[in-house]
């Protein structure tokens, strides 16, 4: 250990503090010659003079330093990754042979590649981005992924004695998305400390060839014998075309299957449709077959749960005269099996229809409204024999608190035009102007414009595929009468659009669904979809209005039982999700409950529980609410209970796990570089380890740390400075000088 003082010898520096020295003993003098030999003002003028003469030191920035030589062995730091992005087999061990990326490194340290080191260096290994054994077990607030930062600000707290730092990585940084989480800031930390980092990028840098089922999208539920749709992502990392197949398999034997195309180094979206023939519920599997030259044929399926259930869904149709459009569409759900239909005529000029399925009113009594699932609105209105207001309140009501779903289909008579002032009128997902008519008639047929969202929303596809789909709807017979229609509502999603007609807000949108409370609003602003079936028949009509039916209706019967509705948003939630829970209880009778609380049991995979005890929105409908964030991943165990009116339902409630880490991507060597080019360290691939380590073993020795004791900008030196300041005022206060 050496040490030494050291000050400011810049020439300007040493100028201004000799010319303050000089002027301050000048004045020593001078006060001496003209106040005599007072031995007190003697004291005060020293006192001045010392404080100049410490300004004068301070100017010129002494500093002692101290250099202490390294007595201990210096330590290197071996960093591994074993995040779930190392799992990709892309590291190339031959001329077609390929290795996991943790499953080259694990053999590196089974073969304790630093061993060469050891005699020269203490060797610590360390993992970083481990996930934990049970990823379902962690805080919803706990991301698992790769952070490059952490450890090596861990290393540099921990360890005094570093020579160097090896990071084996594949350089995936997925967590601390913040500047300063960033590890080129500990980087920073390690280059002035003059620690190297060697990095040693393990995978490769480029998509290895590869075809890889990216994502499946399905519902919780679906129905026996009615077509359930999956929409699959699909990625191609060839560089050439893939033809292949897509198939679905499941309990009871369901299958699907679609032929696709997939572009070179693309990616692809496909709607499969298949049909379970019967109930119970299972994992479903989504597979394509393995082409030859890829590397990575475990990404080619996928599965997902599924409950196939036996349930028939109640419809209730309202008119005012028996259209085309209104016959067959109640003929069209009438043949449907899975569905239960009741119809309300009002017909004012010759009373009321009657005959099978007909009603001799609109259901006067919420106990008996609440029962449909979805309600068609034809050209009817409030007032006049029809809707009164207290039966609009009322479907309002069985559309936000029940989640049923309403269907509007305005005709030439005009007569939702006295919807607006009603309960529905803000239901209605589009603004109209009646003011200029009932509607738009003319001897030309038009048709309906998909939209982007309706080339491939589940409602409008009565194809299998997008571009099919399309020419689908090109292909339907048109419509010679439109409503009044001026634009779609904030919120609203446009299906399709007049394909000429159009105004100062754009295209008329007259096909337009939007969410109203817990359900769903559609307006079909034509009266023609009857025409659809002009030679093929049923095939388009009674698929597009079957599918209206079920996915008007999906969400209210998530799960049920008798007297209890239970379901829940998001439908497919995740760790950490704000899931809402609604829960709609009735009496013995059938009329909601009016006292006595509701409690939803949550028994999480790992055996805790937990219960939420859920308050009534809404009394008239016996609608219950209440929130759940769930912190664990996996299937939960869930039960809806109200002991005052004895009902007590169980159901289950699926929640999947979050994760940035993503097998088949990528390596990401450039922040590797980056790291390695900063603190003077080398970069390399697998191949370069024994080099890397030759490297290291020829590292010159630590120089010895420098310590050093600014005097200058020390607190204790700026309070010395301060008191005799203090003192030399107080002095001059006492001598009568001030």
């Amino acid at each position: 250990m050496s040490e030494g003082w050291q000050i400011n010898t810049a020439p300007w520096v040493l100028g201004v503090a000799g010319a303050f020295l000089i002027a301050s003993v000048w004045f020593f003098f001078r006060s001496l010659r003209r106040e005599g030999r007072n031995g007190g003002l003697i004291a005060l003028h020293a006192l001045r003079l010392l404080i100049a003469v410490l300004i004068a030191l301070t100017l010129l920035r002494p500093e002692r330093v101290v250099f202490a030589k390294h007595s201990e062995q210096p330590r290197v730091v071996v960093l591994w990754d074993g995040s779930g992005s190392m799992n990709t087999k892309d590291v190339v061990t031959g001329e077609k042979e390929t290795t996991a990326r943790a499953e080259w490194v694990k053999q590196q340290m089974e073969a304790k590649f630093w061993s060469p080191l050891e005699k020269r260096y203490n060797v610590t290994v360390e993992p970083f981005s481990v996930p934990p054994a049970d990823p379902k077990t962690l805080d919803a607030e706990t991301e698992i992924g790769s952070n490059l930062a952490e450890p090596l600000d861990r290393v540099l707290k921990q360890h005094a004695d570093l020579r160097a730092v090896i990071m084996i990585t594949d350089g995936d940084h997925n967590l601390g998305k913040k500047p300063n989480e960033s590890p080129i800031t500990p980087a920073t930390m390690f280059q002035q400390k003059q620690v190297p980092i060697f990095t040693l990028g393990v995978g490769s840098e480029t998509y290895l060839p590869d075809v890889e089922l990216m994502n499946v999208l399905a519902p919780t539920y679906g129905l026996v014998n009615e077509r359930i749709s999956v929409v699959v992502t699909l990625q191609n990392h060839l560089q050439r075309e893939v033809k292949t197949v897509i198939s679905i398999s499941g309990p009871g034997g369901a299958t699907g299957s679609k032929n696709v195309t997939l572009p070179p180094m693309a990616q692809t979206q496909e709607m499969i449709v298949f049909t379970p023939q019967a109930e119970g519920a299972g994992d479903f599997k989504v597979s394509i077959p393995v082409e030859k030259e890829e590397v990575f044929p475990a990404n080619n399926e996928r599965t997902f749960p599924l409950a196939v259930r036996k349930e028939t869904l109640k419809v209730l149709v309202v008119d005012s005269q028996p259209r085309w459009e209104f016959r067959y569409l109640r003929n069209a759900l009438m043949r449907d099996p899975g569905v239960s239909v009741n119809t309300v005529l009002y017909h004012p000029q010759i009373g009321m229809g009657e005959g099978a399925g007909y009603l001799n009113g609109f259901p006067g009594k919420r106990e008996e409204l609440q029962g449909y699932d979805v309600v068609f609105l034809g050209d009817v209105g409030v007032g006049n024999g029809m809707l009164s207001p207290e039966q609009a309140t009322m479907l309002r009501g069985l559309i936000e608190q029940q989640a049923s779903g309403l269907v509007f289909l305005p005709g030439a008579l005009g007569r939702q035009k006295s919807l607006a002032d009603s309960a529905l009128g803000d239901l209605i997902p589009v603004e109209t102007d009646y003011a200029k008519g009932s509607g738009f008639a003319s001897g030309a047929e038009a048709r309906l414009e998909l939209t982007f969202r309706g080339r491939d929303h589940w409602l409008t596809m009565l194809a299998s595929e997008s571009n099919a789909n399309q020419a689908v709807w090109r292909g339907l017979p048109g419509f010679y009468w439109y409503a009044p229609v001026v634009k779609a509502r904030p919120g609203a999603e446009v299906l399709a659009v007049h394909e000429a007609a159009r105004n100062q807000s754009g295209r008329i949108p007259l096909l337009v669904t939007r969410a109203a409370g817990n359900g769903k609003v559609l307006y079909m602003g034509t009266d023609s979809a009857w025409r659809w079936r002009k030679g093929v028949e049923d095939t388009y009509h009674y698929r597009f209005w079957g599918q209206v039916v079920r996915w008007m209706s999906h969400q209210r019967h998530l799960a049920q039982d008798d007297g209890i509705r239970f379901f829940y948003t998001p439908e497919q939630p995740r760790r950490g999700d704000k899931v809402r829970l609604n829960a709609t209880v009735l009496e013995k009778l059938g009329a909601p409950i009016t006292q006595g609380k509701v409690s939803v049991t949550l028994k999480a995979p790992g055996g805790t529980s937990e219960t939420v005890e859920l308050a009534a929105e809404n009394e008239e409908w016996g609608v219950h609410s209440g929130v759940f964030i769930p912190h664990e991943g996996g299937k939960y165990e869930v039960e809806v209970a109200c002991e005052n009116a004895g009902r007590r339902m169980k159901a289950t409630l699926d929640v999947s796990v979050p994760t940035l880490e993503k097998e088949g991507r990528p390596a990401n060597f450039a922040i590797l570089r980056e790291i390695s080019a900063l603190t003077n360290g080398k970069f390399g691939g697998p191949t370069d380890l024994s080099q890397m380590v030759n490297s290291l073993s020829l590292l010159p020795e630590r120089k010895p740390e420098e310590i050093r004791f600014r005097l200058w900008c020390d607190k204790w030196w700026c309070a010395a400075l301060l008191g005799l300041f203090a003192l030399y005022w107080v002095g001059r206060k006492i001598g009568g000088l001030v």
